[in-house]
């Protein structure tokens, strides 16, 4: 009887494209029942993986560590083959320097000689571009000069990053049609986060979680004033309770946030909690598991939230929903929020104009997308 074939993949390094990845690993292991699946991360999200179904064990590295301490484990554990998701130079010269036999990714001109399989782009997908300032500036000039002649995406639902990731395992044989992104949190640990932060659990009364912040920069980030204004609304018409969450650096912003709904003379009986830097990353998927809907900027969160099955309400300004946008690209119980301009998306960090693409987000437009997402309200797909 042959020995079952011992696949690494080595992963992403930041928490929104990891969660892209689930639809890769989902039909490897479709396509590889037997084989032994070991998936390589930063320790940071290893309490990610855990329950996930398409993977066996997971192999972590911490920031700072060498690739050659790196390689060094790897080559212990005899692995026959392993696909390279990232890009960089430094996952592949891991996996080279760990003298795994067969080792699939992408092709780039400064790492193809430590592949053995290095794998064209998938034809008919665009990438993101990032637009030139001169570019932005000339769009918004067009628009002041024409405003009825708004623009559209550049990209489709067929460019959406997993399906990179696909392209990557269909090697091996899997089906490179995306399924949902996926990820397990069970219910004691849904009910743990409950208990510990006191959420009163009163009949009908929706739970709601807001994530105002975006560690990529201040243009992905609809206005915080907004975030506060569209949730007093939402908790006057429906009692509902609000968990602000967010990383350790979304302390500062988190609290005030949840500071000022409290304040809010119109804000009614809902409860409203911080607890942004207050939870590991697992008891963060179990947080926002526990919610009935998520408003959150384009952030690693709204990704997980998506996964684990909870709606998400994304106003989308320099970014893209058909690139990098949350769940199973179609899935009708997202609701993603745009101003039709021009410009976006730009792919920036900073808007060098006048941040038109958040500021023509109304609150009145994200409370409608939330109450149209609210259980019941859509179908489950």
């Amino acid at each position: 009887m042959s020995t079952p074939e011992k696949i690494l993949v080595r992963g992403v390094n930041w928490l929104g494209d990891a969660v892209m990845t689930t639809p890769a690993l989902l039909r490897l292991r479709e396509a590889q029942p037997a084989a032994h699946i070991t998936l390589l991360t930063h320790a940071k999200l290893a309490d990610l993986w855990r329950h996930h179904p398409a993977i066996d064990s997971v192999a972590t590295f911490e920031s700072g560590e060498s690739v050659f301490t790196t390689a060094r484990r790897l080559r212990g554990e005899h692995f026959t083959t392993t696909i390279v998701l990232p890009n960089s130079p430094r996952s592949a010269l891991e996996v080279f320097l760990a003298r795994i036999p067969r080792r699939i990714g992408l092709a780039r001109p400064w790492r193809n000689l430590l592949l053995t399989d290095a794998v064209s782009a998938p034809a008919g997908i665009r990438r993101m571009r990032k637009r030139s300032k001169q570019e932005i500036l000339k769009l918004a000039a067009m628009d002041d000069a024409t405003p009825t002649r708004r623009g559209g995406s550049d990209y489709a639902a067929t460019d959406h990053q997993m399906r990179h990731y696909l392209h990557l395992v269909s090697v091996l044989g899997a089906n490179p049609e995306p399924v949902p992104p996926r990820l397990e949190v069970a219910q004691e640990e849904v009910k743990a986060i409950k208990a510990r932060f006191g959420f009163p659990a009163s009949g009908d009364t929706p739970l709601f979680g807001l994530n105002a912040g975006a560690e990529y920069g201040p243009a992905k980030r609809w206005p915080r004033e907004r975030f506060v204004a569209a949730a007093v609304e939402l908790q006057r018409r429906t009692n509902g309770h609000w968990w602000i969450l967010g990383g350790k650096s979304d302390e500062a912003l988190a609290s005030g946030i949840a500071s000022e709904i409290a304040a809010a003379k119109a804000s009614g009986p809902g409860s409203v909690k911080c607890l942004a830097g207050q939870t590991s990353l697992r008891e963060l998927c179990a947080a926002l598991k526990a919610c009935d809907v998520v408003l959150t900027n384009d952030t690693g969160p709204m990704h997980v939230a998506a996964a684990v099955g909870t709606p998400v309400v994304v106003p989308f300004g320099s970014t893209s929903p058909e690139l990098t946008g949350p769940g199973f690209p179609g899935d009708p119980r997202h609701r993603f929020v745009k101003a039709n301009v021009p410009c976006s998306p730009c792919f920036l960090r900073e808007c060098p104009i006048d941040f038109r693409c958040m500021n023509g987000i109304s609150v009145d437009a994200v409370v409608t997308a939330v109450l149209e997402a609210m259980p019941g309200q859509v179908s489950r797909i």
